[in-house]
C-alpha cells in the first residue's frame, strides 16, 4: 500500500497539471514527488538532477564500486564537511570497491547494509527509498549514496557551515550571570540547555515547519514537571501552521499566540540559556527555531515579563528593591504624561499654587492646548528612539542623544513647548526603558497614547476609564489556557513569593501554581541559614 502523499503536494500537482508552465521542468508539473528510487542509477540520478536544475551548488561525485558497479554522492557544496566525506566516505568506498566482483540482486542488498555497518565510518548514517527523501536530506545538509542496482539511499550527516560563536546576548546583558547566548544554529542552542539540565527527564521533540523552508523546530521540556496537556497543546498549534517559510521566531510567535489582536504579548523570547532553563524548571514549554538566536518561552503571565535574569543571581533583598522600582516606573510610563494633562487641563486645584504660576508662567507662551504638546512631544522622542536603534551604533546614540537635547531646548526656546513637557516626557521616556522584556515596553508605550487622549477629553475620569478598559481585557487575556494575570487574578497566595517580592531562594520551595501543580516540591528539606551556636 503506497504512502498516501501530503496535501499541500496534492494541491500543488492537481494545480501543475491544470496551470501548466512551460518554463518549469516536467517533474514540479506532472511527476509526484514521492516516487520511489528505482534502482537504476542513471534515471535515479537524472531524476535527481531534474528536481535540482539551475542549482550551481549542487555536487554530484560519481565513482565505480567494483569492476561493474557504480555509485554517486549527492551533496550541497557550502552544508557538508567535505573533509570528512573525503576520509569516511569516499576513501573507504573506494578501498572497499578495488576487488570487489559484480554483484547479484541479493547481495546488493546485503552489500548495503555492509556498506552501512562496517564500510562507511560516519557517525549517523540512515536509509531511505524516496525521491523526495533524498531531496530533502541533502537540503538540510546530509550526503546522499546511491548505488546502481540499490532501490534505497544511505544518508550520511556530515554537516558543516559557517556560524557564529557564543556570545554574550546583545539585547540581555547582566552584571551577574553566564555570558554565553544563543547563537543561530539549533543543536548548539539545544547543547547549551543540556548542559544546565544533565537529566533523561529533559525532552526535545524536533519537528519541521514551512513547505520550502522546513525549518528545524525543537519543543523542549522537563518530563514529570511540564502540564501534559500545555506539552500537547503546543505540538499541535505548531502541527497545524502551513506556512511556505519560517525566518525567525516571530513568525511563530504570531502564529501560535491565544489571543493575536491584543497588544500584550503572550509568548516571551529570549536569548539566554539560563531564562529558558529557569522557566523549564517552572514547568514551563520551550520553542528552539533554527536559524535564530531568539527561543520561545510558553506560557507567560504579566508579572514575569517584568523580571529580569539577574533578579534570581542578587540577594533576595537587592532584587526586591529593584522589582518596586520597575513597578513604580512601570505606572510613570503609562500614566505620567497623562496626568499631567489631566491636572493642567480640568484640575488645577490638585497642584500646588507655587507650582500652579510656574506651569502656567512656562506655558504662557505655548500655542497648543497641553494634549497637542504631549502628543507631539511623544512622537518626536519614538522618532528619535526608533531612529538611535536602527542607525549604527555609535552613530545611533550620538543621534538619539544630541536630537533630544536640541530638539528639546530648540522647541522650549521657539515656544512650541514648555519646560514642564520637556521633564515629563524625559522622565517617561526613560521609565519605559526599565521595562526588561522589550515587547511588553512597547505594549506600555502604545497604551500611553490612548490614555493620553482620554486624560485630554475627560481628565482623570478618562485615565480611569482608560485603566479599567486595560484590565478588563488583561482578565481576560490566557497563554496557552494559563490566565494571564496569575497569580493575582486567579488568587493564589502561595506565588506571591516570586511576584511583588523575591523572597530567598530557601524560601522558594514550590513551583507555581499555574504550570507546575505537577510537580509542585523545589526544595524538600529545609535550608534556612540557622546561625552558629555561640559557645
Amino acid at each position: 500500500m503506497s504512502k498516501k502523499k501530503p496535501r499541500w503536494i496534492r494541491n500543488l500537482v492537481t494545480f501543475n497539471r491544470s496551470h501548466p508552465r512551460p518554463d518549469l521542468p516536467a517533474y514540479q508539473q506532472d511527476v509526484p514527488q514521492s516516487d520511489m528510487l528505482s534502482g537504476i542509477l542513471e534515471k535515479d540520478l537524472q531524476q535527481m538532477k531534474a528536481i535540482f536544475d539551475r542549482s550551481s551548488d549542487m555536487v554530484y561525485r560519481e565513482f565505480e564500486l567494483g569492476k561493474t558497479q557504480r555509485g554517486v554522492l549527492i551533496l550541497l557544496d557550502g552544508l557538508v564537511n567535505m573533509e570528512v566525506i573525503d576520509s569516511d566516505v569516499l576513501k573507504p568506498l573506494l578501498n572497499y570497491g578495488k576487488n570487489l566482483p559484480k554483484q547479484s540482486t541479493v547481495q546488493l542488498q546485503e552489500m548495503e547494509t555492509l556498506l552501512q555497518n562496517e564500510v562507511i565510518s560516519a557517525a549517523q548514517v540512515s536509509r531511505g527509498n524516496n525521491v523526495q527523501e533524498v531531496a530533502d536530506h541533502v537540503l538540510s545538509g546530509e550526503t546522499a549514496l546511491l548505488i546502481d542496482g540499490v532501490k534505497q539511499a544511505l544518508f550520511i550527516s556530515a554537516k558543516k557551515w559557517e556560524m557564529r560563536s557564543v556570545e554574550e546576548p546583545a539585547t540581555e546583558a547582566v552584571i551577574r550571570g553566564p555570558r554565553d547566548g544563543f547563537t543561530e544554529n539549533l543543536r548548539t542552542n539545544t547543547s547549551l540547555i543540556r548542559r544546565r539540565l544533565k537529566t533523561p527527564q529533559l525532552k526535545m521533540e524536533a519537528l519541521k515547519v514551512g513547505r520550502l523552508s522546513k525549518t528545524d523546530i525543537v519543543i523542549t521540556y522537563l518530563d514529570g514537571i511540564a502540564d501534559e496537556a500545555v506539552v500537547a497543546e503546543v505540538r499541535e498549534r505548531l502541527n497545524r501552521i502551513d506556512i511556505d517559510a519560517i525566518l525567525e521566531s516571530g513568525y511563530i510567535e504570531e502564529l501560535i499566540e491565544d489571543t493575536p489582536f491584543s497588544i500584550f504579548p503572550q509568548v516571551t523570547y529570549t536569548e539566554r540559556p539560563d531564562k529558558v532553563v529557569g522557566n523549564l524548571l517552572e514547568g514551563k514549554v520551550g520553542i528552539i527555531i533554527d536559524n535564530t538566536p531568539f527561543a520561545l518561552i510558553v506560557p507567560i503571565t504579566f508579572y514575569e515579563m517584568l523580571q529580569a535574569t539577574e533578579d534570581y543571581y542578587t540577594r533576595f533583598v537587592v532584587a526586591t528593591a529593584i522589582r518596586w522600582l520597575r513597578f513604580l516606573f512601570l505606572v510613570v510610563a503609562l500614566l505620567f504624561p497623562s496626568l499631567y494633562i489631566a491636572v493642567t487641563t480640568f484640575h488645577q486645584e490638585m497642584i500646588p499654587t507655587t507650582l500652579l504660576l510656574s506651569v502656567a508662567a512656562s506655558r504662557e507662551t505655548v500655542p497648543f492646548p497641553a494634549l497637542v504638546e504631549a502628543v507631539l512631544m511623544e512622537i518626536t522622542f519614538e522618532g528619535l528612539r526608533e531612529a538611535g536603534v536602527r542607525l549604527p551604533r555609535p552613530v545611533g546614540q550620538a543621534v538619539s542623544i544630541v536630537g533630544a537635547l536640541v530638539i528639546g531646548e530648540a522647541a522650549v526656546e521657539a515656544g512650541i513647548v514648555s519646560d514642564p513637557m520637556v521633564i515629563v516626557v524625559s522622565i517617561t521616556g526613560i521609565a519605559s526603558f526599565i521595562i526588561p522584556n522589550f515587547n511588553q515596553g512597547i505594549a506600555i508605550r502604545l497604551l500611553r497614547f490612548p490614555i493620553m487622549i482620554l486624560a485630554g477629553t475627560l481628565g482623570l475620569y478618562g485615565i480611569l476609564l482608560g485603566i479599567l478598559f486595560i484590565l478588563i481585557h488583561m482578565c481576560r487575556l490566557r497563554s496557552f489556557g494559563v490566565p494571564y494575570l496569575a497569580p493575582l487574578a486567579p488568587m493564589h497566595f502561595g506565588d506571591f513569593k516570586d511576584v511583588l517580592v523575591r523572597v530567598p531562594r530557601w524560601d522558594m520551595n514550590e513551583r507555581s501554581q499555574e504550570t507546575g501543580k505537577n510537580n509542585p516540591q523545589r526544595i524538600r528539606s529545609l535550608l534556612r541559614p540557622r546561625p552558629p551556636k555561640q559557645r
